[in-house]
């Protein structure tokens, strides 16, 4: 039986852009702790797809919502609606990312104002959107995706390492207005791991080798390695923790 102070039970937490990778991995991990979870997307067939996978072992807490993180208007709508629907947002996963690689003197502008949008934007408007429901009931978890960049910086990453920077200081800037509310604002720094957005990486057998060998643990990190953090800052274990990046790495950003 799992400690009280992790269980979910009776909590709904929303998780952006997860219908699949990380997002979807945290959503099965707070499912396996009690939570009801809503999971968003913007392509309705994939959404679909991840909330039938995810109630194939959580069929009472398996929702979705289709919507675009990066709408203003759009977001206060659906989180609206969600509240009539299903009830109170308790805890905030904003997941939803991308990523692009090229010089930076090569860097398209468009492209990055589209990062900027997607990584740090949507994190404010849909935090924004859910808040003030979390300031009325007297609590909320928000966590914000961070990354290993948020604190190193690598070449051809410009606008992620940008954008990863910034989700630090909104966590920041959030914990400094909203703990007064019983809100704990954090984030999580994934090292690297297997994802959509590192695929390039994993197949490359040089930065493959180099990153086993810079790591401490010696590998790569599996999407499961993230989900007792997840639970960790979503839970009443966290209830004085606010405006902290935990770093999930193997212990990367440790070495010199």
């Amino acid at each position: 039986m799992s400690h009280p102070a992790f269980d979910l039970t009776g909590k709904t937490a929303l998780i952006t852009g997860s219908s699949r990778g990380i997002g979807f991995a945290l959503a099965h991990g707070l499912a396996a702790a009690g939570a009801t979870i809503i999971l968003n997307g913007r392509n309705p067939q994939s959404l679909e797809q991840a909330r039938k996978n995810l109630a194939a072992s959580f069929p009472k807490q398996s929702l979705c919502y289709l919507f675009d993180v990066t709408d203003e208007a759009e977001v206060t709508e659906t989180i609206g609606q969600i509240e009539v629907e299903i009830g109170g947002i308790d805890i905030l996963i904003n997941n939803a990312g991308m990523q692009h690689r090229a010089p930076l003197l090569e860097f398209p502008l468009e492209q990055f104002q589209a990062i900027m949008r997607t990584n740090v934007e949507s994190a404010f408007i849909v935090s924004k959107a859910v808040a003030p429901g979390m300031i009325r009931r007297g609590h909320g978890k928000i966590i914000h995706i961070a990354s290993l960049m948020t604190r190193l910086a690598r070449k051809d990453i410009a606008a992620y390492t940008t954008s990863k920077g910034a989700i630090r200081n909104l966590t920041q800037a959030m914990c400094v207005e909203w703990a007064a509310h019983n809100l704990q604002i954090n984030a999580i720094g994934p090292g690297y791991f297997k994802t959509e957005l590192t695929q390039a990486l994993v197949d490359d057998p040089q930065f493959n080798e180099w990153l086993i060998g810079r790591t401490p643990a010696g590998r790569w990190g599996d999407l499961e390695d993230l989900t007792g953090a997840a639970v960790f800052l979503a839970s009443p274990a966290s209830n004085f923790v606010n405006g902290q990046v935990l770093h999930v790495d193997g212990g990367i950003s440790a070495v010199v």
